[in-house]
């Protein structure tokens, strides 16, 4: 029974990374916070593959970032206005 269960959070953890992916290419942001973001995504993938609970939550926590529009700092620029 719990194969069932973790074999229903791979899809669930697949759907949303796809969701995620998405997202990302379809955001108007610099394409350092683009590149940035997409890394984190690619960490979160090869997460899974390992511990797949952990990477749900990172999914999220992300997710719930972009919804919130809270982004990573673009690497190109020094910070100066």
């Amino acid at each position: 029974m719990e194969r069932d269960g973790q074999l229903e959070l791979y899809g669930i953890v697949a759907d949303r990374l796809k969701e995620a992916h998405a997202r990302v290419r379809a955001l108007q942001v610099p394409e350092g916070v683009r590149m940035a973001l997409s890394r984190k995504l690619l960490v979160i993938t090869s997460a899974a593959k390992h511990d797949l609970a952990d990477a749900a939550k990172r999914l999220e926590r992300l997710m719930n970032d972009l919804d919130e529009g809270r982004f990573p700092e673009d690497p190109d620029t020094d910070g100066s206005p």
